[in-house]
């Protein structure tokens, strides 16, 4: 067995975070050369401290106030994993929560960060991921949000994601009078985060991305889908609508995600994104990124705007006969939701396009 290496105490912003075992390797593939429990919590330390230790980081910027759901491996990223939706009972004093509640309407509270002390408390408990709702405390049922994920599916390539970004929601997003801010998944594909007045609920935001990812589709059915059936989608760009579902969330922006180099979930401008290598974008080179261009996220909140044009999209499309689309199995019956049928089972067992069983 692998000796412990002493614990040593970090200082946060005035705040004092213990970093346990801090040579433990989490990263395999880049060992003792940046892959340490260290080098990670040095990452989140950095980022939300950011890079002129002014204790408002991009990290910091990008999770402060939101319910925080965290995806954790204390013994790396090839050990096991845990999703910790609910704060411990057992934690520092500084680290906060928010009531949120699930789609089954049970209630729990989520971890709130509000110091950069936060973050790093918890990049020692092992998390790698740090995955935020789109709402901010103390009113987690309105979204200031809408989230688009461009999924790239089999046989499909980040450049086919790239190119349905830039040549189809960029243009629709400006057409729209919306500002679209983009970033990496930290893996193939892109998410881009609209902000929007939070006034209206999930199933509204929700809807919204729906009838967003329709007009694309509409414009391109060659390059995207909106199935959420995977045997419909083929090798298209599936926009995935259900990551707006209350409860739903998204690695945040500078959260390194599950990958043996340390990929990091990283915002870029819309030049830039016509030539990143998300390979390029680690926990390694982040930081040397923000300090040569800064965060091109820092203004996000200063172009929200209203979904008023979004919905009366969605009304459109009811008149045309399409309605909502499934939510994912886990969730109860949603009002208007049409039934959860896969294509070809519904072929086999004869049912019919309103979703009825119909009896040989």
């Amino acid at each position: 067995m692998a000796s412990r290496s002493p614990a040593e105490e970090l200082d946060v912003d005035g705040v004092a975070v213990r970093l346990s075992n801090p040579d433990k390797i989490y990263f395999p593939e880049l060992g003792e050369n940046g892959g340490r429990k260290r080098d990670l919590v040095g990452y989140y330390r950095t980022l939300a401290l950011g890079i002129d230790d002014s204790g408002d980081g991009p990290l910091m910027r990008a999770t402060r106030d939101r319910p925080t759901f965290l995806q954790r491996f204390p013994d790396g990223v090839e050990g096991e994993e845990i999703y910790q939706k609910h704060i411990a009972k057992k934690r520092p004093e500084h680290v906060q929560s928010t009531p949120i509640m699930f789609p089954s309407k049970r209630t729990g509270d989520a971890i709130r960060p509000t110091v950069p002390a936060d973050l790093v408390w918890a990049a020692n408990l092992g998390t790698v991921t740090f995955h935020t709702w789109p709402t901010l405390h103390p009113d987690n049922d309105h979204p200031d949000q809408l989230r688009i994920d461009l999924d790239p599916q089999p046989g499909t390539t980040f450049d086919d994601v790239r190119s349905v970004a830039i040549d189809g929601l960029k243009p629709l997003l400006d057409e729209l009078g919306f500002t679209g801010f983009v970033k990496t998944s930290g893996g193939r594909g892109i998410h881009v985060y609209v902000p929007i007045e939070p006034l209206w609920d999930f199933i509204a935001t929700r809807r919204c991305v729906i009838a967003i990812a329709r007009e694309l589709e509409r414009r391109d059915p060659d390059r995207v889908t909106t199935s959420w059936w995977k045997e419909e989608r083929g090798e298209r760009i599936f926009i995935d609508f259900n990551q707006n579902a209350r409860d739903r969330t998204m690695a945040s922006p500078y959260s390194v995600r599950r990958s043996a180099i340390g990929r990091v979930s990283t915002p870029v401008t819309w030049d830039e994104l016509a030539d990143v290598d998300p390979d390029d974008c680690t926990m390694a080179t982040v930081p040397k990124l923000l300090e040569r261009r800064g965060d091109p996220w820092t203004d996000i909140a200063d172009h929200r705007r209203g979904i008023e044009k979004l919905l009366e999209m969605v009304q459109q499309d009811d008149a045309d006969g399409l309605g909502d689309m499934p939510y994912p199995p886990s969730y109860p019956k949603m009002p208007g939701e049409p039934p959860r049928v896969q294509p070809s089972k519904k072929v086999a067992e004869h049912w019919d396009e309103k979703g009825n069983r119909i009896e040989d």
